[in-house]
């Protein structure tokens, strides 16, 4: 394994805590977008998370990698799911995001193998 994402996920969880603690205002601002934008309507909660699980593939984010991965193994999405997004990724962000595609797919099966 290249990277253990779920204590990536729990370090980082635990660092942004400290933010939220330094800028409440931001952090509820943020927190507040991040549930409006992810409300089922035209597009499913799930592939919301598929969308922004390529943007951070695209832009080379291990902490959004590790926890749109998480999001999308938890809505149920399956495996060609996250193969197809990543090549979104791929596309969207050339050479440099077919390494986190594959840390992305790493990232997704460790979820996964949760959910049984």
């Amino acid at each position: 394994m290249h990277k253990d994402w779920k204590k990536t996920t729990q370090d980082l969880s635990a660092l942004m805590q400290e933010v939220r603690k330094g800028v409440p205002e931001v952090a509820k601002g943020f927190t507040q977008m991040a549930k409006g934008a992810n409300v089922d309507g035209a597009l499913s909660h799930k592939h919301k998370e598929l969308m922004a699980l390529a943007i951070g593939i695209s832009t080379r984010c291990e902490g959004c990698i590790a926890f749109h991965a998480k999001a999308a193994a938890e809505l149920g999405a399956s495996r060609d799911e996250i193969m197809e997004t990543i090549g979104v990724g791929i596309y969207m962000g050339g050479g440099p995001a077919f390494t986190t595609g594959a840390q992305a797919l790493e990232a997704y099966d460790t979820f996964a193998a949760e959910r049984g």
